[in-house]
């Protein structure tokens, strides 16, 4: 019965392309989604390359952004959008998805994605760069805009957005007129002085000013939608997955992976932040300010020492510090070491150290290849060496006070630490000081005018011995040897102050 049945549709001329065909399943991609949340940092772009490198490693054909912020530093969004045009999109098609806001950076981030999804009622734009240590006006205004409007410009070619609305995003003193081509029927727009002039081809009698001169453009996302930025509104990212999914025709593997920042990611951005760097400076000079007050080496040198590991491994991490500036900046510490605890004195040597600790740290406030010079070439390096040094300005005026405040109300009272700070002089009375001898339950008279010899190198703290008793002493800010004569000059508080004598004097 088959047979006769074949035999009959073959007699009738029938093929098997007459016979309906079944739907062909869709294709299967793998997507990925990264978030680009809040501060746009160096430590974002690091975070930004090394998830997507991950993305890519793992077979990624999407890319989703998940982007959320009121922007950030220029450089830092600038090596994002390099990175995403030159690189990533070469090797997965990028997607921005704006969950919130995309203002400034984020906007030039976005905008570097080969397509932007809109979360209903977020916002895009916003662009024009900012300096917070001064007014950008005149030329260095432009010399900034030009560089910013270039990198939108780079985005809008590479991704097909109307690049005079992005710059219009950057600029104040743009018009931007839309108008629609008579070919085509889409709307184009245009910069005042770029507007056409063929009234065969554009409807030049209804162009709309959309952009009026002194205005920068921020968009809702309904209204990017309608300029051609955004390529559709959705309710949440899992709409906006399925858009792409429905436009391109493919079907994402489930689960989609959602790479974040990692916790050691977040930290580093967090010490880089200008609070937390203002607190490091601070712990830094309290550290050296006690540690020269108080004999020995103990807490107040390893806050000092922890704290300045911290502030220069946070610069190297995000890139501001390189091995060149890293190696000057511990040659100085350790000549400044040598100048305390070997050489007597202060010269050459203690020079050279501060010289190299500040050389080094100053290198590191600024961005710059080992084989470069570390000083600012352009308004945004300066941008950011501005903030680098506000953070250690604010740290070094809150030790001032600081300090200030210990010397004259909590040193002298023995609240903190007894004797941090010299107070003034009392009376040439013997005072009872804490000695050790024979009898180490004993307390020792001292008075103004005593002669000892240094059993313990001041540098400047140290210790003598005054007949059989062995007492801390601090010198006039002098190097003193062991075995040196010395003689009481100030007794103040529980401290004791002296100068070295000279041998052939009483």
């Amino acid at each position: 019965m088959f047979c006769l049945l074949i035999a009959v549709m073959l007699s009738s001329g029938f093929s098997e392309a007459d016979l309906p065909a079944a739907e062909a399943p869709q294709p299967t991609a793998k997507a990925v989604v990264i978030t680009c949340h809040q501060m746009i940092d160096d430590g974002l772009y690091r975070s930004i390359v090394r998830r997507a490198d991950r993305a890519v490693e793992n077979g990624a054909d999407y890319l989703f952004l998940d982007i959320s912020t009121y922007g950030g530093l220029v450089q830092s969004a600038d090596d994002i959008s390099k990175y995403l045009i030159l690189e990533v999109s070469k090797k997965v098609h990028t997607v921005a998805y704006v969950s919130t806001e995309a203002i400034s950076a984020g906007a030039m981030i976005s905008t570097s994605c080969r397509d932007i999804l809109m979360r209903e009622n977020t916002t895009i734009g916003c662009s024009a760069p900012v300096s917070m240590g001064s007014e950008l006006e005149g030329a260095e205004r432009e010399k900034i805009e030009s560089f910013v409007r270039v990198t939108f410009s780079r985005a809008a070619e590479a991704n097909g957005y109307p690049e005079a609305l992005l710059k219009a995003m950057v600029s104040q003193d743009l018009e931007v007129w839309q108008v629609k081509n008579r070919q085509t029927g889409e709307s184009e727009y245009f910069e005042t002085e770029f507007l056409p002039e063929d009234p065969n081809t554009y409807d030049l009698s209804h162009k709309k000013l959309i952009v009026k001169e002194g205005e920068l453009l921020t968009l809702t996302a309904a209204k990017a939608r309608e300029y051609g930025i955004a390529r559709a509104v959705v309710s949440n990212l899992e709409e906006a997955i399925g858009f792409i999914e429905q436009r391109d025709g493919v079907t994402f593997e489930q689960p989609i992976l959602t790479l974040e920042t990692n916790w050691s990611e977040e930290l580093v951005r967090f010490m880089n932040s200008p609070v937390v760097v203002s607190i490091l400076v601070l712990g830094i000079l309290l550290g050296i300010y006690v540690e020269l007050n108080t004999p020995g080496l103990g807490l107040p040198s390893m806050l000092a020492v922890s704290c300045l590991i911290i502030l220069v491994g946070s610069k190297y991490l995000i890139g501001l510090a390189n091995w060149i500036e890293v190696a000057i900046l511990v040659l100085g510490v350790i000549l400044l070491l040598i100048e305390i605890f070997i050489i007597p004195g202060f010269g050459l040597t203690g020079a050279a150290g501060i010289f190299c600790i500040f050389a080094g740290l100053f290198g590191m406030l600024i961005k710059n290849a080992p084989d470069e010079l570390p000083w600012p070439r352009e308004p945004l390096e300066w941008d950011i060496l501005i903030d680098n040094l506000a953070g250690i300005s604010g740290g070094f005026l809150v030790f001032l006070i600081v300090a200030y405040l210990l010397a004259k109300y909590v040193m002298p009272k023995g609240l903190f630490i007894r004797g941090l700070v010299l107070t003034d002089t009392v009376p040439a009375a013997a005072l009872r000081i804490s000695a050790t001898g024979a009898d180490e339950s004993s307390q020792s008279e001292l008075q103004i005018g005593d002669i000892g010899r240094i059993v313990s190198v001041c540098r400047p703290a140290g210790q003598a011995r005054f007949g059989d008793r062995i007492v801390d002493v601090v010198s006039q800010a002098d190097f003193i040897e062991t075995g040196k004569k010395v003689v009481v000059r100030q007794i103040r508080g529980n401290r004791v102050v002296v100068q070295e004598l000279e041998e052939d004097q009483n």
